[in-house]
């Protein structure tokens, strides 16, 4: 039987795994439920790719990430690795295709959204597949209490039930202590599971932190200073616009990403970006998961993030070669005020949710009792006007009904096109004076879709435009024109949300909003706002230390060359020197007074750099000495 060295070996040309990646393998291989937490770039993927090569069946990787999929799947085929991909944009057609080539085609990887995972396609065609292992990326998607909840990847528990003697590898660079444990739960890891951590620290990656009043100013300075590829990330898509403007005129070559821009302007964007034809990527927190550029020499965050688990993610982006890199926070007072908004923003009085909840019945004309199973396209901007709410409050308070149950609010960018016929299928055929593309395009519709003779499909127009030959536009006309004339009906992609009922409208007085939903939701936002507002401002803490320590890392150590470990320190000595020497001459006086000559000997550092912090500490009344004792 082959070995998991030489699988490494033969697929990716390395002589040994690093860090924690075999003690991971060798747990998933024996089948045992297993968590892995490993830095941004701490090679997450060998770590399921190994062992599925090792054994007979498919292994499912679950990641809401379209851009890693895409890339691994290429990466695994350059191999000569049989994988393929499912995810939204697909025509029913491509879907139906590639699961059956996981029945069939011998194929070892499927990546897969964990939306598609309770679609009846999908569960058909699963109790038909040879599965040997599920791998679950971006694992802190699961828990409620982590910082970017998605509560499809709750569906996985359902999987697992499909397949009860599959084991699970749950993976993620970003995890404190509770979802941790939240993360095991919700997956349903069995006895006998295993839990690897890799630390978290990044000892090429510098953490600073400028406070400024002109963060505009402090840009240019940081990017004219140093050299290298850059991301800039900041809070809307307005502002990275703006900043693409303002670095463009200082000569300096940048692009902007947000959500909101086409698939083709983002592949556009983010390849000349990747290939060095861009210098500096400003964007959104749209940008980077995925995103394998391993030389990024610095990250610049404009605004801050609302919390360590996003700051660390984005940051860590820089530096992924090994080579020094830094991560830079702009900060002004200002921040602190408007992070501290966002709790508010983010958590409206109930009584403001009841509220809006009562207008959304209002807007959509729902009689009491009414609504169950109701969809309704949702111009959050019209409803704010004709109701006078801010679009912030608003927006929360809806996602604050999604999660306690009434309503399903759904992201802008799960909107797909949709096209229904009008014409019977035999009007159709008698319909003679279409031109070759009209005719053209209509049949590939017929043939990559189904039921569209009696309900609404979601298409893709892409996918119809490289299969008819036509371009993107010509095929978009030809919806709009085949809708005028009454032949189909066609919704293009929309930009609003969508809401749909999931129970009947109840009055607003008796809407449960439990602790769950609110108030430990809350609370737990409240917290990470404060830590990352801690972080921000701290004049005498590690920074690194700080995030280690906040990703349940007690004993780490300062890294010696972020800002607060280079500035000077009044005793004479650099701020991490001090910082580190005075817990270890605190940590030795604990056991009992000593000479200052015994401390010396015992601290093993130059004696000027320990006289210096002796001496500070005893001016601070810190410690004291006496008769050439010292004591706490």
């Amino acid at each position: 039987m082959i070995t998991y060295q030489e699988i490494l070996k033969q697929y990716w040309g390395y002589d040994h795994f690093r860090g924690i990646q075999e003690e991971i393998i060798q747990s998933i291989g024996s089948g045992k439920d297993t968590l892995g937490l490993m830095p941004t770039g701490g090679g997450k993927s060998i770590t399921f790719q190994v062992p599925a090569l090792a054994q007979e069946g498919l292994c499912i990787v679950i990641t809401p990430l379209i851009a890693l999929m895409k890339d691994q799947v290429r990466n695994l085929r350059e191999r000569g690795i049989k994988a393929i991909a499912v995810y939204s944009g697909m025509t029913r057609e491509e879907i139906i295709v590639a699961l059956e080539n996981c029945i069939f085609g011998d194929y070892k990887f499927l990546y897969i959204s964990p939306e598609r995972l309770d679609t009846e396609i999908f569960q058909a065609k699963l109790r038909r597949m040879k599965v040997s292992m599920i791998t679950v990326d971006e694992s802190h998607c699961i828990s409620q209490w982590g910082y970017d909840f998605r509560p499809a990847y709750l569906k996985i528990a359902d999987i697992r039930q499909m397949l009860p003697n599959v084991p699970v590898l749950a993976l993620t660079a970003t995890a404190t202590p509770e979802v941790v444990n939240d993360i095991q739960q919700k997956l349903a890891f069995k006895e006998g599971s295993q839990t690897f951590r890799m630390s978290f620290e990044r000892k090429n990656l510098a953490y600073i932190v400028r406070h400024t009043e002109d963060k505009q100013k402090e840009l240019i300075r940081i990017l004219q200073k140093m050299q290298g590829s850059a991301i800039v990330y900041t809070r809307n898509r307005k502002r990275t616009r703006e900043i693409t403007e303002l670095l463009s005129n200082h000569q300096i070559t940048a692009t902007f990403y947000h959500a909101g821009l086409n698939n083709d302007a983002k592949d556009i964007r983010q390849k000349s970006w990747q290939q060095g034809e861009t210098r500096v990527m400003v964007a959104t927190n749209a940008f980077g998961m995925g995103i394998d550029k391993p030389d990024v020499r610095i990250v610049i965050h404009m605004d801050m993030p609302d919390s360590p688990e996003a700051y660390f993610q984005e940051a860590g982006r820089a530096g992924r070669d090994g080579q020094k890199a830094y991560a830079v926070l702009l900060y002004t007072p200002h921040d602190k005020m408007n992070l501290s908004k966002r709790i508010t923003d983010t958590f409206p009085d109930k009584d403001y949710i009841r509220k809006v909840y009562e207008d959304i019945q209002y807007f959509f004309q729902m009689a009491m009792g009414d609504g169950l199973g109701c969809s309704y396209a949702f111009n959050i901007d019209e409803f704010c006007r004709n109701f006078k709410h801010f679009p912030v409050q608003a927006d929360s308070a809806l996602k604050i009904l999604t999660r306690a149950g009434y309503l399903e609010y759904t992201d802008e960018q799960d909107n797909a096109s949709r096209l229904m016929f009008t014409l019977r299928r035999d009007e159709l055929y008698k319909l003679q004076e279409y031109d070759a593309d009209i005719e053209k395009l209509i049949h590939i519709i017929l043939r990559s879709y189904t039921g569209l003779f009696t309900d609404y499909a979601y298409i893709n127009e892409e996918s119809l435009a490289i299969r008819t030959g036509l371009s993107r536009e010509r095929v978009y006309e030809i919806l709009v024109m085949l809708t005028q004339r009454h032949v189909l009906h066609y919704i293009p992609q929309k930009k609003t949300p969508y809401i749909i009922y999931t129970q009947k409208r109840v009055e607003k007085e008796r809407l449960v909003i439990g602790p769950e939903v609110y108030e430990k939701r809350k609370e737990s936002y409240a917290f990470r706002i404060k830590a990352m507002i801690d972080y921000a401002t701290t004049e005498e803490k590690c920074r690194s230390r700080m995030l280690l320590y906040y990703f349940g890392e007690k004993d780490g150590h300062h890294c010696g060359h972020c800002d607060i470990c280079l500035k000077k320190h009044p005793s004479g000595i650099r701020f991490g020197d001090y910082l580190e020497l005075k817990e270890e001459i605190l940590r030795l006086l604990q056991e009992g007074a000593l000479s200052t000559s015994e401390l010396s000997e015992q601290l093993h550092q130059p004696t000027e750099k320990t006289t210096s912090v002796i001496s500070f500490l005893i001016a601070e009344e810190i410690i004291r000495s006496q008769n050439g004792i010292l004591s706490i």
